[in-house]
C-alpha cells in the first residue's frame, strides 16, 4: 500500500506548501498522508480539502533533547489542544530569535541578508533554512540552493544553529495529553548500537511511547528487521514515512510502498 506518514511543508523546512503536498500525494495515488512539520502544526490549518481516496492524518515532529538526534512524531492529536499550541508557539518564538542570530552570523562572514528579505522569501510561512538557501543562490553567494546547504546551512556547517528542544518525556506526554499517538522517528539517527537503542526505546515506552518508525527512506533491511523486533517486543505500533522535504532533500521522494498488515494496527487506531 502506498502511503507517507512523515512529510514536511513550507510551514517548517519543506519546499511544498501543505496544499501542494496534498496534490502531490493525490497524483501519486497515496492512500494515507500525514504532515509532520518540525515543532509546528501551522500547516494543518492550510489544508482546506482532502480528495476522495486519500486519508489525511494530523501530525507533528517534535525535536527532543538528546546527544545526537531524537525526534518524536505525534499523530491524530487534537490540533486545538491548548498546551500543545502554547508549547509549539514557544519553540517557534525561539526559532525566530535563532533566525536573527543566523543573520548576525552571516553579516560577520560578509553575507548581506535581512530579516525583511527572508520574510518576503517565505511569503508568510515560517522562516526556515530553505529560505536562507534561496536567498544565497539569488544573491550569488552560492551557485545553487543545494550549495548553500552543503557549505553553510547543514548541521555542523558555519551558519547552522541548534533549536530549542523538549525533554523526551515532555514531548511524549505533550502528545499524549493532546490525545495523540507518540512515535519515535528514524531510530537510526540516534547513532546508538542495537543494545543502547533498545534501552532507549524501553525508557521511552515507560514514558508512554506508542510506536516506532520501522520503515523509513534511509533504513537498511537489517535495521528494519531489528526495529520490527523492537516493536514486537515492546508492543509498539509500526509506522512508515519517507521524511519528504521537497528540494531540501532531493533524494527523498514522496511515498512508500509498505505491507498493509504491518501498518493496520496503527492506521486503525489513528483513524478511529
Amino acid at each position: 500500500m502506498l502511503l507517507d506518514l512523515h512529510t514536511h511543508s513550507t510551514a517548517s523546512d519543506g519546499t511544498y506548501s501543505p496544499e501542494e503536498l496534498i496534490l502531490e500525494a493525490t497524483g501519486k495515488k497515496l492512500k494515507y498522508l500525514s504532515l509532520t512539520d518540525h515543532d509546528t502544526i501551522e500547516g494543518l490549518s492550510q489544508i482546506s480539502k482532502v480528495p476522495d481516496g486519500l486519508t489525511f492524518i494530523n501530525g507533528v515532529e517534535i525535536s527532543a533533547e538528546f546527544p545526537k538526534t531524537l525526534h518524536i512524531l505525534g499523530y491524530g492529536f487534537d490540533p486545538k489542544h491548548t498546551e500543545l499550541n502554547r508549547t509549539l508557539k514557544e519553540l517557534q518564538d525561539f526559532r525566530l530569535n535563532r533566525n536573527k542570530k543566523m543573520i548576525e552570523n552571516m553579516k560577520k562572514l560578509g553575507f548581506d541578508i535581512t530579516l525583511e528579505e527572508l520574510e518576503k522569501e517565505a511569503g508568510g510561512e515560517l522562516i526556515g533554512r530553505p529560505h536562507f538557501a534561496n536567498l544565497f543562490a539569488k544573491k550569488g553567494y552560492t551557485k545553487s540552493y543545494q550549495e548553500a546547504f552543503d557549505k553553510y546551512l547543514e548541521k555542523g556547517k558555519p551558519l547552522y544553529l541548534n533549536k530549542k528542544r523538549l525533554q523526551p518525556k515532555n514531548a511524549i506526554e505533550l502528545i499524549l495529553d493532546a490525545e495523540g499517538i507518540p512515535v519515535v522517528a528514524h531510530p537510526y539517527q540516534t547513532k546508538l548500537n542495537d543494545e543502547k537503542l533498545e534501552e532507549l526505546v524501553a525508557e521511552l515506552t515507560n514514558y508512554g511511547l506508542m510506536g516506532i518508525e520501522v520503515f523509513y527512506s534511509k533504513h537498511t533491511h537489517d535495521q528494519i528487521r531489528f526495529y520490527k523486533y523492537i516493536a514486537d517486543k515492546y508492543g509498539l505500533l509500526i509506522t512508515a514515512g519517507s521524511d519528504f522535504h521537497g528540494k531540501t532533500k532531493p533524494d527523498i521522494k514522496l511515498g512508500m510502498n509498505v505491507e498493509y498488515d504491518l501498518l493496520q494496527p496503527f492506521l486503525q487506531k489513528v483513524t478511529k
